[in-house]
């Protein structure tokens, strides 16, 4: 059986759990958190993070479930020190900053440490690149949405005078129509799609001050089309409870004139947090195998063959799925 510790108790932490319980060769021996333990609404063994120590050569991968604002960046290369790891760190612009964070550490201290193990950055990024590999001349296009974005409501959350919010983002759907029928379209992540917000403030918070702040946002909202809405915190839990996701990527070229081919992969998310978590789950298998061979350093999809994911034997994923 592989130990797993999962770091962060949120909804993603929550998603881990769960996932879990469909892995045949995992267990879960704890959760850390920076809450009280005897808080977390959970049946599993639960610890607060400064014990974490404790458990070195009792869990095999720890999952971290933070924000990517600023939990992981500051977690990882510290646990990394002391435990093979997984997260899913969603920051795009900032990957190859982290990664080099990771790598030094993990390195030294002879750890895996899978990062950006979600959908996007992860099973869309190895998307991006096997579309781009088949179809050398031709065009990427990725669309979030719609749906709701982890990432950018914690970040949103995180904003001073903010108590509680969610982000939807909008993919551009007649571009994707164009797309769909081989135009030559103008494309950008940003003007592909829009970021609605929905925001319940502090008490005595200055409206103008927040909706600033977010709209301008680096790396989350900066030169994005983005619309604040400022509701209630009943209107929040009536309406935007649900945590569904999803989008696409697209690689539209030609592999010979005037042949146009499209590549597409999609995804439909009940729940956006269960199924990253579902992702980090499968890449914690990757790292504890990776690791059993002698590995060492930060790993990202892109260098992880498929057959780790698997609990199945190389044998048995010849004979059932190839």
């Amino acid at each position: 059986m592989i130990n797993i510790g999962i770091v962060g108790y949120g909804n993603l932490g929550r998603g881990v759990e769960a996932n879990l319980k469909n892995a045949p060769d995992m267990n879960l021996v704890g959760i850390f958190s920076r809450r009280n333990p005897d808080t977390l609404d959970t049946e599993a063994k639960a610890y607060h993070i400064d014990d974490i120590l404790n458990f070195k050569d009792k869990i095999d991968v720890l999952i971290l479930c933070g924000g990517s604002r600023s939990d992981i960046p500051e977690q990882g290369p510290a646990l990394a020190e002391h435990f093979n790891t997984v997260d899913s760190y969603d920051n795009h612009s900032q990957i190859p900053n982290y990664f080099e964070s990771i790598d030094t550490v993990a390195k030294a201290h002879k750890y895996v440490s899978i990062i950006a193990t979600g959908w996007d950055p992860g099973l869309f990024s190895l998307n991006r690149l096997i579309g781009e590999a088949i179809l050398p001349k031709g065009d990427t296009y990725t669309f979030w949405g719609e749906g709701l974005s982890q990432g950018h409501g914690d970040a949103v959350r995180r904003v001073e005078g903010v108590k509680d919010g969610v982000q939807y983002t909008i993919p551009n759907t007649e571009l994707i129509d164009q797309i769909h029928a081989g135009e030559t379209v103008e494309y950008t992540s940003k003007s592909a799609h829009n970021r609605d917000v929905y925001v319940v403030l502090e008490e005595g918070a200055d409206a103008e001050k927040v909706k600033n702040d977010i709209v301008t946002m680096p790396d989350y909202f900066e030169g994005y089309q983005t619309e604040v809405t400022f509701i209630t915190e009943e209107e929040l839990h009536a309406n935007h409870a649900g945590l569904p996701h999803g989008g696409r990527v697209i690689r539209s070229g030609e592999t010979s004139p005037d042949m146009q081919q499209v590549y597409e992969y999609g995804l439909n998310l009940g729940s956006n947090p269960e199924f990253t978590a579902a992702v980090n789950v499968a890449y914690a298998r990757a790292a504890y195998k990776l690791h059993q061979e002698g590995l060492s350093g930060a790993q990202t999809v892109f260098d992880i063959a498929p057959k780790y994911l698997s609990p199945k034997s190389a044998a048995d994923l010849r004979k059932e799925l190839l």
